[in-house]
């Protein structure tokens, strides 16, 4: 993934969406039009993670829509592809990820101010692929040779077990606690904590649906996870002529 082609593309798209924005506001304001905010941005973890980590390339764009000083329409894309090495396993698990939900601001601004403290949910779903690379196959030594070593491993890279699980999927819920502060005019930084509840996960043939993109690590005894994001955010004010009865 080449991160300065997905910047150029991020800017490209906000400068259009602004200029858009600046067109529709140049109409003559009256107490006939109502006024909503729709934020676009991208979490930064994930791009900063791709150039720190030579075995993870992400992205996640993020978005909200005001529909009155409390309510938010909230929804996150991303994609990840990652590779991991388990006791025996290494694996590379390849998709993309959308989470849908509502927002709710519970902070007070004073005039002027447009910040939030919020609470939300989510619904989130994954369809991903895992292609198992390698896998670590443990033989017994003999008896006579137990005192010396207990075990030795085998690194198996072909055969069944060998290759790419496809269409796989993993749905879940998330409750979050988040923050965005307005930093510079129309542009904010955000943060959330969430905690994860695995509702459905597939499971692809001789192998455990270990991992999902927007989830995390999934393990068989804890269907719940964790995880947060950090972002930057950037407000296009918009607004429509109310229906008159």
């Amino acid at each position: 993934m080449k991160i300065k082609h997905i910047w150029l593309f991020i800017t490209s798209m906000l400068y259009g969406v602004n200029l858009i924005c600046q067109d529709s506001l140049t109409i003559e304001k009256n107490k006939d039009l109502k006024v909503f905010s729709l934020r676009l941005g991208i979490d930064l973890f994930k791009p900063i993670k791709t150039n720190l980590e030579e075995n993870f390339q992400g992205l996640e764009i993020v978005g909200d829509l005001k529909i009155n000083r409390r309510i938010f329409i909230a929804a996150e894309l991303g994609s990840e592809k990652k590779t991991q090495q388990t006791e025996q396993l290494n694996f590379t698990t390849n998709g993309s990820y959308v989470k849908l939900g509502v927002d709710y601001n519970f902070f007070n601004n004073w005039k002027g101010m447009d910040n939030s403290l919020f609470v939300g949910i989510r619904i989130s779903n994954s369809i991903h692929s895992h292609k198992v690379n390698e896998y670590i196959l443990y033989e017994n030594y003999s008896a006579a040779d137990f005192k010396n070593s207990y075990f030795e491993r085998s690194v198996i890279n072909e055969g069944n077990l060998i290759g790419e699980r496809k269409q796989l999927n993993s749905n879940w819920i998330e409750v979050l606690f988040g923050t965005k502060v307005e930093v510079l005019n129309n542009f904010y930084i955000g943060a959330s904590i969430r905690l994860h509840r695995l509702l459905n996960n597939s499971q692809p043939e001789n192998f455990g649906n270990l991992y999902a993109p927007g989830f995390n690590k999934i393990v068989d005894d804890n269907r719940f996870g964790a995880s947060f994001n950090y972002t930057l955010n950037y407000k296009f004010p918009f607004s429509f002529k109310k229906n008159k009865n």
